[in-house]
C-alpha cells in the first residue's frame, strides 16, 4: 500500500520548481510535439500540477479549444488557475483520476503525467478515460519506471534501501512496464512508446535529481530508514563532485481510443 505523499503549498512550489528544470522542460516539449494538438481541440488534463502543461496546451489549442484539468491537491489547482488567468478557455478544479465528473465523448486527448503510477484501480482510471474520449480520441501518458534509476553510490545496499522506501509512496513504482496491457485491456490501441532518459552529470539547483533527492531524502527519513543513514545517503551523492551521476527514464504512451 503507498504512503501518499501530501502536495500542500510547500509541495507544490516545490514541484513547480522541479518541473522548470532544463531537462524537466526538454520532457515537456518532447511530449508537446508527440501530441500535436491543432486549434479548437479539446484536452483533459489529469494531474495537472502546477499547470505548466496544460498552459502550452493552451496555447496550442487557441481560444476556439478548451483545456480542462483535474488535481487533488487544492493548491495545485490553485497554482495552475493563476498561471492560466489570461486564458479563459481554460477551466480546473479538485477531481479524482477513477471518477472524472465530464460527460461522455467531451474531449478530443486526454494527458497525464507522473499521475498514474499513484492510482490504485487502473482499470477504472482508464475507463473513465475512454468514456470522456471522443471516438478516435487520444491518450497521451508520461509515467516513470523507478527500476530505472541510475545512480553513482559508494553504498550499493543503502542506495536500495532508500530507493525502496521511496517506492512505498507509489501504488506501482513499475506501472510502464504492464501500462501497454493495461491500455488495451481498456479498449485503447497502443500507437507509440517512446522512452525520455533524464542525464544529470553534475549536481546543481538547476536540474532534475537536485529536486528529487530532497523529496526522497524527506520521505525515507519518515518511512522507515533511520534518518541518520537517509542523512549519510544524501550527503553522499551531493558531495560526489566530477564523480555525480543520476538517470532515470520516463516512458510516453500514446494510444487511440477504439
Amino acid at each position: 500500500m503507498s504512503k501518499i505523499i501530501q502536495f500542500d503549498e510547500n509541495a507544490a512550489k516545490g514541484i513547480e520548481r522541479l518541473y522548470q528544470t532544463p531537462d524537466v522542460v526538454g520532457q515537456r516539449s518532447q511530449m508537446l510535439y508527440a501530441l500535436g494538438l491543432k486549434p479548437g481541440q479539446r484536452v483533459l488534463d489529469i494531474g495537472v500540477g502546477p499547470g505548466l502543461l496544460a498552459f502550452d496546451m493552451a496555447q496550442m489549442v487557441g481560444d476556439q479549444g478548451h483545456v480542462a484539468g483535474i488535481d487533488l491537491s487544492e493548491p495545485m489547482i490553485a497554482m495552475t488557475t493563476r498561471r492560466c488567468t489570461e486564458l479563459p478557455w481554460t477551466d480546473f478544479k479538485i477531481g479524482d483520476a477513477t471518477k472524472l465528473e465530464y460527460d461522455d465523448d467531451s474531449f478530443d486527448v486526454v494527458t497525464s503525467t507522473q499521475v498514474y503510477e499513484y492510482v490504485s484501480d487502473m482499470p477504472a482510471a482508464l475507463e473513465e478515460v475512454r468514456r470522456v474520449l471522443r471516438p478516435g480520441g487520444r491518450v497521451m501518458i508520461l509515467d516513470t519506471d523507478w527500476d530505472s534509476v541510475v545512480w553513482h553510490t559508494s553504498d550499493h545496499a543503502r542506495m536500495r534501501r532508500v530507493m525502496d522506501a521511496w517506492d512505498a509512496h507509489l501504488h506501482d513504482p513499475h506501472l510502464p512496464a504492464s501500462l501497454g496491457t493495461k491500455l488495451s485491456d481498456a479498449g485503447f490501441q497502443v500507437d507509440r512508446v517512446d522512452v525520455i532518459p533524464l542525464l544529470n552529470r553534475a549536481y546543481h539547483p538547476n536540474c532534475y535529481s537536485f529536486g528529487i533527492l530532497f523529496a526522497i531524502q524527506n520521505f525515507a527519513r519518515q518511512n522507515g530508514i533511520d534518518p541518520t543513514e537517509a542523512d549519510a545517503w544524501a550527503t553522499e551523492l551531493r558531495e560526489l563532485g566530477d564523480a555525480y551521476f543520476f538517470s532515470i527514464n520516463r516512458y510516453l504512451f500514446s494510444a487511440t481510443s477504439r
